[in-house]
Order: C-alpha cells, then structure tokens, then sequence
C-alpha cells in the first residue's frame, strides 16, 4: 500500500523522518525560553506550529517527488529570470535584521521568505539543465561555460550582501557540479579566482564608499573563531559547555539546561542542544543520517544514465548536507559562526519548505531511476 504512493528510494524516505523526529523533539526542547518570553510560557504552541511546518513539508516533498524531475528543467531558466529581480528587491526593501536584508513579505498574505532559499533550488536546477544540455561543447568557453557562469556570478553576486555563507554554499555547489559535468579544469579555478577577487572588490568598494553592511559582522566572527578566549565568544563558549554536558548518552530528551543561555537553540546552535540532551551518540546518529542521504543520492547518480538526472540529484543533496556539515561544524567551533541552519532540523519555516522541494527533487530523480530499473527487469525476463 505504501509502496503504491510513496516512490523512489525508500532509504532517503526514512532519513527524512529520522530526521524530523528528531527536529520535533529538539525544537520543542530548545524553544522553552521563547514560549515564556512570547506565549506566557505555552510550550505547546512552538511544538504544534513546528509540527504543522513539517507535515507540510512532508506535503510539499510528496508533490514533488509525484512531479517528473524533466518538468524542473523546462522551468528553471524561468525561475533564474523570477529569482534576480526577488534578490534586488530584497537587498533594497526586504526585511532587515543585524544588519541584514534577508527576508522578502509577501503582499496580501504576509508571509515572509528568505529569496535566498529560493534562488539556491533555482540556481542548481538551472546549473545542471545547462550542463546537460551543453555536453557536446562543455569545453568551449564561449558556447559551454559562459552561459552557466553568468547565472551563477548574479545569483551568488546578489545574495552575497546580505548572506555571505549562503552565496559561498551555493557557489561551491555550483562548482562541484562543474567538476562532475566535465567543464575544463582552468575554467573552474578561474571561476574560483573571480569569486575571490569579487569579494575582494565587494568590500574595497563598500568601505570606501562607507557602507559596512554586514562586513563588519564577518569580521568580527573571524576575529573571534582565531581569539577562542575572547569574551565576544558567548555563542561558542556556550555550545562548548552544551557539548561538555552531553557527554557520551546525554542529559536526556527535554533536560538541557544550556537552552536558556544559548542565543537560537533552537536554529543555528540546534545541533548543541541535540549533543548535549543526546550525546555524542545522538549527534553521531545525526551526523549520518546526513552522510546517508549522500552516499543515497551518490547511489542514484550511478544507476542514472541521463545527464540532467545525475547533476540534479547529486546537486541538491550536495548543497543540503555541506549546509548540514557547516552548521555541525560551527556548533563544535570548528567553523566561525554562519548563521546557516541544520536542514530540516532547524525550526524555521519557508527554509524548511524550500528544502523538502529539494529532497523532493532528488526523489523524483529515484523514482525515475527506480522505474527504469523495473522496466529492463522486465524485458531481461521475457527475453529469457
């Protein structure tokens, strides 16, 4: 019965779940400070609205996964073209916070959304259509490489202001999808080379004209990552001792203490409160459930033949789980701290939308793959 609704790899099905028990539980946990602070201390309220983002998540990767994944290719130069005018709007009218414009409302409805979300399920949908579709003259410059990299250098370029670690995440994926797509190795580096130097150029510009904007902030982060005494380091010094208390099995689901020290436990430090309610165990056990989802999406590139299927659905699991190991590492001070959320762990709400779209994409690519399967199957044994 299940197996007639839900299709493609079973694996990542319930990696997805895994994973979003777990965020259920932790973001109920985590989220005590803020019911007291906003819901005269109702605790159910976060759990029952978190719970309702997921389930609709949960819809929203079921629809997608139903939808062929060649449709994604037919409307991603579209949504190219939708995202870089969503982007410019942001940066000049969307929601500020830290210095920040991140978020764009929606008019009527009111719902607000980072573009950035957005602009990263476009972008790499686009990426591998372009790849695919330009095998036979990959190598050549002007005809193969020049119409991916401009898409890529405006998207990254405009996302950059306002969220450093995301532009750098989705240009990084970008470039690990040039790799597999065989673009010539001179040109990825020399992409590599105009990302440094248009980040070097971003920030001459912007002190000589007077605008800090957020260069500021990621100075101090990297200031404070190198000076780990350093009293400006509240966030990681408090995630160390979530960490310490952990131990091996942890306090036990509910019982963290660190929550009401921790600034958003329940987002970008979630991973500190998951190893210190669960332990090392439970953050291992997180862990690959993210090494997991890739070494799935690396198992359906293989049985893939098609070129848009392989880079689609390495593309989208790529960005998720290297998103995943920047915010494990940023909670484990191994990485100054980014602001990105755990995928499908963090409490949020558009993010977590935009990221069942993406496993839903991947998805789509298995179900396709996995139907192929069945069919050779089937004509080795009528040939027999």
């Amino acid at each position: 019965m299940i197996d007639t609704y839900f299709k493609g790899d079973r694996i990542i099905w319930l990696v997805v779940m895994l994973l979003s028990i777990v965020s259920i539980l932790a973001v109920y946990s985590s989220t005590g400070t803020l019911a007291y602070k906003y819901q005269s201390g109702n605790t159910e309220y976060y759990l029952f609205k978190h719970g309702s983002i997921i389930l609709f998540g949960f819809l929203i990767m079921y629809l997608a996964h139903k939808v062929k994944y060649t449709f994604y290719a037919r409307i991603s130069k579209i949504a190219v073209i939708l995202v870089l005018p969503l982007l410019l709007l942001t940066l000049l009218m969307g929601a500020n916070l830290n210095d920040a414009s991140r978020w764009l409302r929606l008019p009527v409805i009111g719902l607000s959304f980072q573009t950035s979300d957005l602009a990263k399920v476009a972008l790499i949908i686009f990426v591998a259509r372009m790849l695919a579709k330009n095998q036979d003259k990959i190598k050549d410059f002007k005809t193969g490489f020049l119409p991916i990299i401009i898409p890529v250098v405006l998207v990254c370029g405009l996302i950059l202001p306002a969220n450093f670690s995301t532009a750098a995440v989705l240009f990084s994926t970008c470039l690990v999808l040039m790799f597999i797509g065989r673009v010539s190795a001179k040109y990825i580096l020399s992409l590599m080379g105009i990302g440094v130097v248009g980040l070097g150029l971003f920030i001459g510009i912007a002190l000589m004209v007077g605008y800090e904007g957020r260069i500021k902030t990621w100075q101090k982060r990297i200031e404070n990552f190198s000076n780990p005494e350093s009293e400006a380091n509240y966030q990681t010094q408090q995630a160390k001792i979530a960490i310490a208390k952990g131990g091996l099995l942890g306090q036990g689901p509910g019982n963290s203490t660190q929550r009401n020290f921790l600034p958003h436990p329940y987002s970008d430090f979630i991973y500190a409160i998951i190893l210190e309610e669960y332990g090392l165990a439970g953050g291992m056990f997180v862990l690959m459930l993210y090494l997991l989802l890739l070494y799935r999406a690396v198992l359906i590139v293989r049985r893939s033949p098609k070129a848009f299927a392989t880079m689609l659905a390495i593309g989208c699991a790529f960005s998720l789980v290297f998103q995943a190991m920047i915010n494990m590492a940023v909670a484990v001070n191994l990485f100054p701290v980014t602001g990105q959320p755990l995928p499908m762990l963090s409490m949020g709400g558009t993010s977590i939308w935009f990221t069942s779209i993406a496993l839903g994409i991947i998805l789509s690519v298995s179900r396709d793959v996995e139907g192929e399967t069945q069919e050779e199957g089937g004509m080795q044994l009528a040939a027999a």
